[in-house]
């Protein structure tokens, strides 16, 4: 496995350095935006309005981190909860296979939990009536609002990983204050990923019906924060590697 994980890292480089690639990437991305390609996939039964290559880097993430909590701001379908919840769950399985224990799963050791302005009711029935659902806290306000940061911080007292994604109000002033505000919960090592950051690589007016736009977007907010928070490095590995991706520039890890 040394000798083929090498192989893969040679070939990620070589990916970093070709711009063709690179744009061939870019524009699948940009010609697939318009007819919603990310919204036509579902993680065990949820939608789930991502691209697969994120769904793929979110699975390596988890399965390398190990977090005992993944904290998700917006939730929409509930797709992204549940699967992260089945990692977890996984997770679990998996250390206790290794302990020789046996494994309640009434008792989740690792939990998700969801903060959204407005779970629409019909989701937070979906999402409830899940076979995972008592792995998933769900959290309705802002998720900027201090009491809102109070639960959330509450659920992610006394946890040694903790793993956050940011997928909700998209303009530069809200993920920005997203990532003051949620940052600080993530452990060294592990990563804050802030989704759409794409929205800077496309056309301007791309989202005529949405506050956000070129130059005001979750990547202009990243390049602002880590600016000035060194802790925190962009993952660019995982930009070569997945070269198709709504979060390009978006995988934030926390180096110490």
């Amino acid at each position: 496995m040394n000798t083929f994980e090498q192989e893969v890292r040679q070939r990620i480089d070589a990916n970093g350095r070709d711009a063709a690639l690179r744009e061939v990437g870019l524009t699948f991305v940009r010609e697939t935006t318009g007819p919603r390609y990310s919204y036509n996939f579902s993680w065990l039964g949820r939608p789930i309005i991502q691209y697969p290559q994120d769904m793929v880097a979110m699975q390596e993430l988890i399965w390398e981190v190990r977090p005992d909590i993944i904290i998700e701001t917006g939730i929409a379908h509930g797709g992204s909860l549940i699967l992260s919840a089945s990692m977890l769950a996984m997770l679990d399985l998996c250390d206790a296979i290794e302990r020789g224990e046996m494994l309640d799963p009434s008792k989740p050791r690792r939990r998700v939990v969801g903060v959204d302005i407005d779970i629409r009711a019909h989701n937070r029935a979906a999402i409830e009536a899940h076979p995972l659902a008592n792995r998933i806290d769900l959290i309705q306000g802002s998720s900027v609002a201090p009491d809102v940061l109070e639960q959330v911080y509450k659920h992610a007292e006394g946890c040694k990983s903790v793993l956050v994604c940011l997928d909700s109000n998209h303009t530069h002033e809200h993920v920005l204050a997203e990532l003051e505000a949620y940052a600080p919960l993530v452990t060294p090592g592990s990563y804050c990923v802030a989704f759409d950051t794409i929205i800077e690589d496309l056309p301007r007016d791309a989202f005529p019906d949405r506050p956000w736009d070129h130059g005001d977007n979750p990547k202009t907010a990243v390049w602002a924060f880590v600016e000035k928070h060194p802790e925190f490095e962009i993952d660019r590995q995982i930009d070569n590697k997945l070269l198709i991706s709504v979060a390009p520039e978006g995988y934030l890890k926390r180096v110490r």
